[in-house]
């Protein structure tokens, strides 16, 4: 049986006159959850109880046309990266095996605020970084659901939850989400109020893996209205509901570094849908074409290089902290980060932050001239094994370039999902997702899932 999406948002008009409930939907993936997590292993703790209390709650609100927010009601999990005063957070690392917070993370008790039901902790990889902790892929067991979010893309692409939080430094929303076949938003840096997560990198953003687009708008839009983004950013705005869906005069393509190494068929399906694109009206821009393409394209080359070297550094400490505490306990790849950070110096950081503010003006030079980029959110399919969570080449410029991106769950590739990846420019959030609306829209209807 293949995995079923649930998505909450865009059934708003039968919530509103009790064809659909909250609890109805929480206890959809429940049965969901006794299916599939023997298999796949998205959780790492659930509160089946507490959830019910709260669709309970949340179904009465409904009923008397007291909703507190569009997600009231919401089934979701939370990334245990972020805290939660309920459950614990333990981070994929056996240092915090157990570890109960007192308080939940801003983003968390957001989502409570605005009446989402949280069912449980979704898996991470150790403290969102490189380590996997043996999440499997719902479409394919023997794959990896990418990573660092793994639990959360299993987990909303099973139906086991209508929307989860995940956490981006490098690739961490979108890889997952294009992997198992779900909508992922990850915002501008700052967007999202990071409070309580073990979040603390630079380009790092929180974000939503969810069952639509509409539902992933709209549980960050509920959370920067109560919590906002980060201190000293302006947080997301927009629209508290999904932006109208508005066409692209022009999307220009991102390659990336990865390009060479495309799967044929995933070549053949991104060419389709931008042929499809193209036959909406859309111009497809090129490097070849375009000389601030083509400069961005260059200063975006390295992504995955320049972040890893800024997230080694800023690694140094809590990593360097936890080794003082029981370095045993961390993962080989956890302690080659510490020792590559220890061998860094204060200007090689300096300069890495130097290319990375580069690739940032080259972005916003070509704000006139397109509406977004497109790409690919990996090379194709998620790889066999658990071993790895896949390569980030084809995501970490969105990182690095602290942009918006979002994935649309509209390609295939041998049989798997693969997302089409949608790069939008810094604090313009709410004018990439409409523009994703749309195109995600159109690939639907022109048989975009092709390839």
């Amino acid at each position: 049986m293949l995995p079923q999406l649930r998505p909450y948002t865009d059934h708003a008009a039968a919530l509103a006159d009790g064809r659909h409930t909250p609890r109805a939907l929480l206890e959809a993936c429940l049965e969901a959850m006794e299916q599939w997590e023997p298999q796949v292993g998205a959780f790492t703790a659930t509160d089946v109880e507490g959830a019910r209390r709260a669709a309970d709650a949340a179904t009465a609100r409904w009923k008397n046309g007291r909703t507190l927010s569009a997600i009231d009601g919401m089934t979701v999990g939370i990334k245990d990266i972020i805290d939660t005063d309920n459950m614990p957070t333990q981070m994929g690392s056996p240092l915090f095996e157990g570890h109960q917070p007192r308080f939940s993370a801003a983003s968390a008790w957001a989502l409570r605020d605005a009446g989402a039901v949280i069912l449980g902790k979704t898996v991470t990889t150790e403290f969102a970084s490189t380590e996997p902790r043996g999440t499997r892929n719902p479409w394919d067991l023997s794959r990896t659901p990418g990573g660092s979010s793994s639990g959360s893309g299993a987990a909303v692409a099973a139906g086991m939850l209508a929307g989860a939080m995940g956490t981006q430094v490098v690739g961490s929303i979108i890889r997952p989400a294009g992997y198992t076949g779900v909508y992922g938003f990850k915002p501008s840096v700052g967007g999202i109020n990071r409070g309580g997560s073990l979040d603390l990198l630079s380009h790092s953003c929180s974000g939503p893996m969810a069952a639509s687009l509409s539902d992933a708008w709209c549980m960050a839009r509920a959370i920067t209205e109560r919590v906002g983004g980060d201190p000293g950013y302006p947080g997301l705005g927009g629209p508290l509901l999904l932006p109208e869906a508005r066409r692209p005069a022009t999307l220009a393509l991102l390659r990336t570094a990865g390009w060479p190494g495309l799967h044929p068929e995933a070549r053949a399906a991104l060419d389709g849908a931008l042929e499809t694109l193209r036959g909406g009206g859309v111009r497809i821009l090129l490097p070849e074409e375009c000389p601030e393409l083509a400069v961005l394209e260059a200063a975006t080359a390295e992504s995955r290089a320049i972040a890893m070297g800024i997230n080694a550094w800023e690694w140094l400490w809590p990593l360097g902290a936890f080794a003082e505490r029981d370095a045993a306990a961390l993962s080989p790849s956890a302690r080659e980060r510490l020792a590559a950070a220890r061998g860094m110096t204060r200007a090689d950081y300096v300069a890495l932050l130097e290319r990375r503010r580069a690739a940032r003006a080259a972005l916003a030079r070509l704000a006139g001239l397109c509406d977004a980029l497109v790409g690919v959110t990996a090379a194709g399919a998620a790889p066999v094994g658990l071993g790895s969570t896949g390569d980030p080449v084809f995501v970490a410029p969105g990182s690095v370039l602290g942009a918006p991106v979002v994935s649309l769950p509209v390609l295939r590739c041998e049989g798997m999902p693969l997302g089409l990846q949608l790069l939008g420019f810094r604090d313009q959030d709410a004018a990439l997702v409409s523009r994703a609306a749309w195109i995600g829209d159109c690939l639907r209807d022109g048989g975009g899932r092709a390839g």
